[in-house]
């Protein structure tokens, strides 16, 4: 699907689908004189490619951008933006349904309707396009290049008959949807999570393969929109990456909001009878026919290699892991870098802006920074919301490290029981008398920034005693570090302590 067709087909505003179209697609443009030879030519407008480039002509240097789709990349075009918009229309779509609900004592349904949906994910993102647009980059200097990159040789890329020559390269071509081998999927039809944003209509019912993060969060926005919605995952529980006492939590939200879930289940294939598409899982000796309108591939996401000619530029990749890169983020070519999706297991917006800023310092600066991913957060967005920084307990204890484990229930922090939105919790997983801090999951309102305060604490070697004498303003959700480093400090008193303690006081006395 081109961003052109997903603007026109999904019914938004025609001055936002404009504003986007104008912003960031590249068709129709003719591609400049390429120079004699460039500083760094970068192959993707996704977001490591575009801070890369933005961040290496601000320094002066000569930069070529290609790109075959449209600027902005997944975030922009078929990813986060989207996904948010989504998901905040349909919370609003919950909330007046609850309205009617609580004055009528009805289940009348929401007034929802796709159009109106799309409208709002157009709008967000012809708003958030002007950092990504073509506009931008042409006003810093870099040459953009539309068209189908791939090397040629160890210091050149070939865009349909134009030669690049660089001094360096950094690829950053992003993922794309991975679909599963399943007998007849292909046939039936399928939506993937690029595609299911240029629906024209709400599907009555929907099936979705795959509760990770992406197969969550579209599930319970086209729930609360008013879809019968089905979801399905072959792992024994949802968000298989996430803290496991995280996933009961979420299933309660999903459940509550018209989604059917299937854990642990094996999909033998997918047929079409009668007009309708009809899916045959087993869930342990159980063998269940799932019917629906439309099947939406939310399994994950593959590195976006194919055609790029590395094996000519002497390129070590691989399907699953995609390009072999080293802490520096240089790959066999010691020209040619690597950034974001295409080469990295946390495949974030976040994650992929910091690892293009160590590869543009080092490819041109020769720089000998590593990248650091001990601390990167991530967030699942359904209601109630999902965060995590850094490592498990399971994880800890692979490690061979003594753990410690704080848990910080939201029923005990006065600001969540005032709003009557206690669910969830904040899991800080801790080692060493002084409470460092090795990682933490959080479910609940707010997750993703109280995860981010936890982060800043990590960089800065702030451990849960050092989180004690913070000062928390009340009533916020943040008290909740401020109780979990308490609850650490209670549990360092031993009966040792404790019996000096009392000495103490005694002799006081």
């Amino acid at each position: 699907m081109t961003v052109e067709a997903g603007a026109a087909c999904a019914g938004g505003r025609a001055d936002d689908a404009q504003r986007l179209a104008e912003s960031v697609i590249g068709a129709g443009r003719s591609n400049p004189q390429p120079a004699p030879r460039y500083h760094l030519v970068v192959l993707g407008a996704g977001s490591a490619g575009l801070v890369a480039a933005a961040a290496a002509a601000q320094l002066g240097a000569k930069v070529a951008l290609v790109e075959r789709r449209a600027m902005g990349g997944d975030c922009l075009n078929f990813a986060c933006v989207p996904s948010k918009a989504l998901l905040h229309y349909a919370r609003g779509c919950r909330q007046a349904r609850e309205g009617w609900s609580v004055a009528e004592r009805s289940e009348r349904p929401c007034p929802a309707d796709f159009a109106g949906a799309a409208a709002a994910i157009r709008r967000a993102q012809a708003e958030l396009a002007e950092h990504d647009s073509i506009r931008r980059f042409e006003r810093l200097g870099v040459d953009l290049f539309w068209g189908h990159g791939r090397f040629v040789a160890s210091d050149a890329v070939d865009v349909d008959g134009r030669r690049l020559r660089f001094w360096r390269a950094l690829v950053a071509t992003g993922t794309q949807p991975a679909v599963p081998a399943i007998a007849g999927l292909a046939e039936a039809g399928f939506l993937t999570t690029e595609t299911v944003f240029a629906l024209t209509r709400l599907p009555g019912r929907l099936a979705v393969i795959g509760a990770g993060a992406s197969g969550c969060e579209l599930a319970q926005a086209f729930g609360r929109l008013g879809s019968e919605v089905t979801l399905v995952e072959t792992a024994p529980r949802i968000l298989p990456q996430a803290d496991p006492d995280v996933a009961p939590v979420v299933a309660r939200a999903l459940e509550a909001d018209r989604v059917r879930l299937y854990t642990g289940a094996s999909i033998r294939r997918v047929r079409t009878e009668s007009g309708e598409k009809r899916i045959e899982i087993e869930c342990g000796t159980q063998g269940h026919t799932l019917a629906c309108d439309e099947i939406l591939v939310a399994a994950g996401r593959a590195p976006a290699l194919r055609g790029l000619g590395l094996e000519a530029a002497g390129v070590q990749w691989n399907e699953n892991a995609g390009i072999r890169v080293n802490a520096r983020m240089r790959t066999s070519n010691r020209r040619v870098y690597a950034a974001g999706d295409v080469c990295s297991r946390q495949r974030f917006t976040h994650a992929a802006d910091a690892a293009a800023r160590v590869a543009v310092r080092n490819a041109l600066f020769f720089g000998r920074r590593r990248l650091d991913t001990s601390a990167v957060p991530w967030c699942v967005f359904t209601e109630p919301e999902v965060a995590h920084v850094g490592l498990d307990a399971a994880q800890a204890s692979a490690r061979g490290l003594a753990c410690r484990v704080i848990v910080q229930p939201w029923s005990e922090v006065d600001r969540a029981v005032i709003e009557g939105d206690t669910e969830g919790f904040l899991k800080i997983v801790a080692v060493g008398r002084r409470g460092r801090i090795l990682g933490a999951s959080a479910v609940g309102t707010g997750a993703g920034e109280i995860i981010g305060q936890i982060g800043v604490a990590m960089a800065a070697g702030l451990g849960l005693l050092g989180l004690a004498d913070v000062i928390y303003a009340y009533p916020t959700r943040a008290q909740a570090l401020g109780k979990a480093a308490d609850a650490f400090n209670r549990a360092r008193l031993t009966r040792r302590i404790e019996g000096l303690l009392r000495a103490w006081f005694k002799r006081w006395r």
